[in-house]
């Protein structure tokens, strides 16, 4: 049998070591030193080991706990350490052989059992270090989620944040310390919320109101996104998206990015998924960032700059998207540039454009489509149609 890693880390929740299981327990008994967040600590009772406060940044307290090889090391983390918790971090930092995990009851499953809501069909999301906005896919009618916050001013954030969109009568279940003595529940809509909130804190929202939903389908309205014109419309952004085909953990180069519409729906298709976004106009570049944060979407990495001059220095991508300045130059250098595999799709209005995909097909290989839409108008006092410039799309694997 292998021997018992120095770190061990123990989810605890607000009911102490009472509903501990045995193998916790006797890691802490074991335990020579304890680290932990001052209200961890204090749910703690007598025990031989010297205790630790973890300091403010977490980050600081890596390199404290990696002086401590040697020691028999308990670090307290709330509830399941690898639900938004500690875990992740500590895992990154350190080696498997070094440490173990004991998790405890997760304040999703807590909440969850307390308001007798299928955990599996109720959105979870950590909001303590995260934006709002994170939220803002998820606010569809009557859904149901559970979000982590940071303390009680947060809460009375949310509310204003649900109540800007449009939301105002969502129904929220404000819980503190939850599974503890010190358990408070309370409801009410954002306009009446409480103003003890204390932390540790969780809330349970039945979505309701009138706001806009977002449709879960690639294409979503063009009103979402500010623009100046330099956007991909709708129609043409759902046979991209397509086009694009984002798969589990693929990484997207948006470039000439514009309003980043592109990218950002291929961030809202699985949360696994990353971009970077090259616009080298700085208003757009701002606009772009904007949008994304907007839209909920706060992992999409801007660069200002023309793509020409930053693409050698990217993060290799699986999936590059053109939308504005194709060229002999940019083609032959994502050509040099990308990985075998990676699959690349542009779209081109101009003729002059469409004329350098048609030759980039003919040597290449892949799939010209081109894409005719007409919107219906007034005509006198009837209808007719009224086309937009056709698109050319080319899209080729490397």
């Amino acid at each position: 049998m292998s021997e018992t890693p120095w770190l061990t880390i123990v989810g605890l929740g607000e009911d102490g070591p009472e509903a501990m299981s045995p193998a916790s327990l006797k890691a802490l008994e074991d335990a020579e030193i304890i680290m932990g967040a001052p209200r961890h600590l204090a749910l703690l009772p007598d025990l031989k080991a010297d205790r630790i406060e973890w300091p403010i940044p977490f980050s600081n307290g890596i390199p404290i706990l990696a002086g401590l090889r040697g020691h028999r090391v308990v670090v307290l983390a709330s509830g399941d350490p690898f639900w938004y918790g500690a875990g992740s971090v500590l895992a990154r930092n350190f080696a498997p052989a070094e440490w173990r995990a004991l998790a405890g009851p997760a304040t999703f499953s807590l909440a969850a059992a307390h308001m007798g809501w299928p955990l599996e069909d109720t959105i979870c999301i950590g909001l303590h270090a995260a934006p709002l906005s994170r939220l803002r896919p998820h606010l569809g009618h009557d859904a149901q989620a559970i979000v982590l916050l940071r303390d009680g001013a947060a809460v009375a954030d949310l509310g204003a944040y649900l109540e800007g969109l449009g939301f105002g009568d969502t129904e929220m279940t404000v819980m503190e310390a939850l599974g503890g003595p010190r358990q408070k529940v309370r409801t009410a809509v954002p306009a009446t919320l409480p103003a003890d909130i204390a932390h540790p804190v969780c809330v349970a929202l039945k979505i309701s109101g009138k706001g806009a939903e977002f449709t879960h389908a690639s294409g979503r309205a063009d009103a979402l996104f500010a623009n100046d014109g330099q956007i991909t419309k709708r129609p043409v952004r759902a046979l991209t998206l397509s086009a694009l085909a984002p798969a589990f953990g693929e990484h997207l180069w948006d470039l000439g990015a514009g309003s980043g519409s592109i990218a950002i729906e291929w961030l809202l298709s699985h949360p696994s998924l990353s971009a970077t976004a090259v616009e080298v106009d700085p208003t757009r570049a701002e606009r772009a960032t904007q949008n994304a944060l907007h839209l909920g979407v706060d992992r999409l990495k801007i660069v200002n700059a023309a793509a020409l001059d930053v693409i050698a220095g990217l993060p290799k991508p699986d999936v590059v998207f053109i939308g504005g300045g194709v060229s002999q130059q940019l083609l032959d250098a994502l050509w040099q540039t990308v990985p075998m595999g990676t699959r690349i799709v542009a779209n081109a209005v101009t003729l002059e454009a469409e004329a350098l995909l048609a030759k980039w097909h003919g040597h290449r290989g892949g799939e010209l489509l081109r894409i005719e839409l007409a919107h219906s108008k007034p005509l006198g006092s009837k209808r007719g149609w009224s086309s937009a410039y056709p698109i050319v799309q080319w899209s080729v694997t490397r």
